[in-house]
């Protein structure tokens, strides 16, 4: 295992730490499939990260798209109610607000109306 392949779990510092354009930093995605296989929660933690990184960076049609692309495999994965699966629809409500009613009912039902995660996307 090389330096990058040890530190692939820790993705979100890295994107965070290495900085520059999401494109320098797809390594790490690259690694974490090599390393942990592409339906790890981790390998598909890198995806959401750099899909909502580039729209960060200017492109949010590509962050779309990404997150869009990553949602299926977290659905399949880890099912549509889980934590990481209803991070990945808040970041896309970021780029495409039309999802917002639907997440903010699903949040209610899953984690009730006064769980933070819930009130958050009512503000």
């Amino acid at each position: 295992m090389d330096v990058r392949g040890a530190q692939v779990g820790d993705n979100n510092t890295q994107i965070n730490h290495y900085g520059g354009p999401p494109d320098e930093s797809a390594w790490l995605l690259v690694d974490a499939e090599r390393i942990l296989g592409a339906d790890h929660p981790d390998t598909l933690d890198t995806r959401r990260n750099l899909a909502h990184w580039r729209g960060l960076a200017g492109d949010p049609d590509a962050a779309v798209a990404g997150l869009d692309a990553v949602l299926a495999d977290y659905v399949r994965v880890l099912g549509p109610d889980h934590p990481d699966t209803m991070q990945v629809r808040e970041n896309l409500v970021h780029w495409r607000p039309e999802g917002l009613e639907a997440l903010i009912a699903d949040r209610t039902r899953v984690l009730g109306a006064d769980h933070p995660h819930t009130v958050r996307l009512l503000q």
